[in-house]
């Protein structure tokens, strides 16, 4: 789940987000004035706030993607599913609930936290499953089952894989209500990362040196204002590139398998891994980008089905996570690009992602910048 965000790009001081973010100087710490503190409880009931506009929730089910590959996930699992308990976290307006029932599960638990548990329990009614599908209002951690489940289906990605930490309720929810051998959808997940040439960036970078041909004003000294205001920033942008803008092969940096033992201790912890890269051509490198995709069981006779965010695939509303340098850095062909990166919880908010990133760009020095996801946005109704 991702709640829209609106890209903020207004001039600020680097290292907005809270996190003391690094400046690309040689690591040198930036101090941040600390945000005042909210309580566990009052963080997760304003993330369970964000939940309860519907906005949120017809961007999510109008995508496409997202929704065609948990409803085609759900029905290849058919054999898993037919007669057995399902278990949906943060189940929303009730749609994968309902995915399931019709692929024949006997009971689906539908836990959401958010009032919209409500208009749930009214969609749930409207399609004559009420003795089939329960609603039921808490956080899961919270929320009391009559019995242990066969499956559990979630779709709990945020931005960047892990903003929001959604994650983490459902390895708890797996700990205490599936069945030994039960079935999780979706099975793993995967990270990727890529250098990039922001192409839609470079535009706007450059726009300040044709105001002199448009308009007979000379205003080419914005553009190294524009440059701060755009890149120098320490939040990670959520926009949608092309294969076009990725500069060198991507590689997966790590692998999360929903049912491994300890996986909630490595994402307190952070994951992440190193990366080497060798560039197709000659650009200007603006950052990185990371995606991920998530991978479903195929059921009997099927192969495994995969939800992919890369931009070499159709859009989805998770689009890419961009973490851009303070400045673009020319790369030719062949240019060695190296270094490693990690995606862990912010120390402000547990659900918030931050991510540390140490690169080096051919034979320049190895710098350091941390990262930030904002606030919760939603979009206005």
């Amino acid at each position: 789940m991702s709640q829209p965000k609106k890209r903020k790009l207004e001039p600020g001081v680097d290292g907005e987000g809270g996190e003391g973010a690094q400046e690309e100087n040689g690591g040198e710490q930036e101090t941040v004035l600390p945000r005042s503190r909210k309580t566990k409880k009052e963080r997760d009931q304003q993330y369970y706030e964000c939940y309860s506009d519907v906005s949120v929730h017809e961007e999510m089910i109008a995508d496409r993607v997202r929704t065609d590959a948990y409803r085609l996930a759900i029905l290849r699992n058919w054999s898993a599913l037919r007669g057995k308990t399902v278990l949906d976290v943060g189940a929303g307006t009730g749609i994968l609930s309902i995915f399931c029932a019709q692929a024949g599960a006997r009971r689906v638990y539908a836990v959401e936290a958010s009032a919209i548990w409500q208009q749930a329990r009214e969609v749930v009614r409207l399609n004559g499953l009420e003795d089939r599908v329960q609603v039921l209002h808490g956080p899961v951690e919270t929320v009391e089952l009559p019995e242990q489940v066969d499956v559990i289906v979630s779709e709990w990605m945020g931005y960047g894989l892990l903003h929001e930490s959604m994650l983490s309720s459902v390895l708890q929810a797996r700990t205490k209500w599936l069945k030994e051998g039960g079935l999780l959808l979706p099975a793993s997940a995967d990270l990727f990362v890529a250098p990039i040439s922001d192409q839609m960036l470079e535009l706007r970078l450059g726009f300040w040196s044709q105001v002199k041909q448009n308009y007979g004003v000379d205003m080419s000294c914005l553009e190294g204002f524009a440059t701060r205001c755009l890149m120098g920033r320490s939040e990670i942008v959520v926009e949608s590139l092309s294969g076009e803008d990725i500069l060198a092969r991507p590689q997966r940096f790590a692998q999360l398998d929903l049912a491994r033992a300890g996986l909630e201790q490595e994402l307190e912890a952070g994951v992440g891994g190193r990366f080497r890269f060798s560039c197709y051509g000659s650009a200007p490198m603006h950052g990185f980008a990371i995606w991920f995709q998530v991978t479903f069981p195929g059921g009997d006779s099927e192969k495994p089905l995969v939800l992919s965010t890369s931009p070499f695939h159709p859009v989805t509303h998770w689009k890419q996570a961009l973490l851009y340098l303070n400045e673009p850095v020319h790369v030719e062909q062949d240019t060695d690009i190296s270094g490693e990166i990690t995606l862990l919880p912010s120390q402000v908010d547990h659900r918030h992602l931050r991510i540390q990133l140490r690169y080096k760009v051919g034979d320049q020095e190895e710098k350091t910048k941390d990262f930030a996801m904002e606030e919760y946005l939603t979009v206005s109704a």
